[in-house]
């Protein structure tokens, strides 16, 4: 298969989908290779390590999106990739269609095959090319979340891990999966009285088990929420429906509530956030205030820190990228129930359900296209 590597052109995404060490093992199976000129930079790959694993950089996007059987990704395509996109075509890439009615229309008006990467399932439930984004985003909420508590920028002034004869900040999680939990943990590390919430007892009674003794966990109630807004400093919203929207947790009244100068992270702002007032933000502008609550919903978090990223990602996508390839799309999808479950469109037709109910679209079996060939 000739799989094709675009540069990223959302802005301020410096992540690429695939690393040298990825593009040897694909030519090394007898795949061919094509990456645009720089597209690996950002991440602190050049052209000549690409080249030297067998791959052809080539100048433009456009000769990319031409040639390529399968483009691999990291974000979403945006308008201007939407022409370039062709029947037929395989797209393994995030897209985030609930949260996007504009894009999931334009998909399908392609007839290409969308391949999301955060829908893949495994049959314990974990999303496999999902967890390593959300540990670095979960990771990183804490980190801006801190340095947007700062005085200086706005916030509340306050020092997250407090000190001697001072009480430490309080963050508030919602969400008690990978983003939470990695947010919990960096937040506890740096000394703050954290909070949890979550619907799940058992996942809530396994956090009990495993947090530090400054992390309360809280079953999560439309009564909790609120009163637990009340006194935080730094929020951060971590809630996942795995392929559709994200419920609003936090209504734009429930923003009186909080002390002006308190702090929102929303990671959940790609399903289109756990806030009501929340909108994607990104690097360069990165926040914005609402009833004087800063509100911070950078869209692709992770890319600011894309050599981390880069490589996290790619170590989980380049397995089912090798299968992809090697079967082809719909066979690779008949021997893995889990890299089926990323199947989000085909040829026009939407085949995730939760992208279908989110627009009220007709959702089709991803089995009507796999047939036996």
């Amino acid at each position: 298969m000739l799989i094709g590597v675009p540069k990223e052109i959302k802005p301020d995404e410096y992540r690429v989908a695939l690393t040298p060490a990825g593009a040897e093992m694909l030519t090394r199976a007898g795949h061919q290779l094509v990456v645009e000129n720089n597209a690996g930079l950002g991440s602190g790959f050049t052209n000549d390590y690409y080249e030297a694993a067998g791959a052809e950089i080539v100048a433009t996007s456009d000769e990319v999106w031409a040639r390529a059987d399968m483009i691999m990704k990291v974000k979403e395509p945006i308008r201007p990739e939407w022409p370039k996109i062709r029947q037929g075509q395989v797209l393994f890439t995030y897209f985030h269609f609930a949260a996007d009615e504009e894009l999931t229309k334009a998909f399908c008006a392609t007839k290409a095959i969308a391949i999301a990467y955060e829908t893949v399932e495994l049959p314990s439930g974990e999303l496999p090319l999902l967890t390593p984004m959300s540990e670095v985003a979960g990771r990183m909420a804490v980190q801006e979340g801190a340095k947007y508590l700062e005085k200086p920028q706005g916030g509340l002034g306050v020092l997250l891990g407090g000190v001697p004869g001072v009480l430490p900040g309080k963050v508030l999680v919602l969400g008690g999966g990978v983003v939470g939990t990695n947010a919990a943990k960096m937040a506890a590390g740096l000394g703050a009285r954290v909070s949890i919430m979550d619907i799940n007892l058992n996942r809530l009674r396994y956090l009990d088990d495993v947090m530090p003794a400054n992390v309360n966990c809280l079953f999560s109630t439309r009564y909790a929420i609120r009163k637990q807004v009340e006194d935080s400093d730094l929020i951060i919203g971590a809630v996942l429906i795995p392929g559709a929207k994200a419920p609003h947790l936090i209504t734009k009244e429930d923003l009186k509530l909080m002390r002006p100068g308190t702090v929102i992270v929303d990671v959940a702002v790609d399903q289109g956030g756990c806030v009501e007032t929340i909108k994607p933000t990104t690097h360069h502008d990165p926040v914005y205030v609402v009833e004087n609550v800063i509100h911070y919903a950078v869209a692709n978090m992770p890319g600011g820190v894309p050599r981390t990223s880069t490589l996290a990602l790619t170590n989980a996508t380049l397995p089912y990228a090798l299968s992809l390839a090697s079967k082809g799309w719909k066979r690779a999808c008949r021997d893995d129930r889990a890299l089926k479950l990323g199947v989000n469109a085909v040829d026009g037709h939407v085949t995730y359900q939760g992208v279908a109910e989110a627009f009220g679209l007709e959702c089709r079996s991803v089995d009507d296209f796999l047939g036996d060939s």
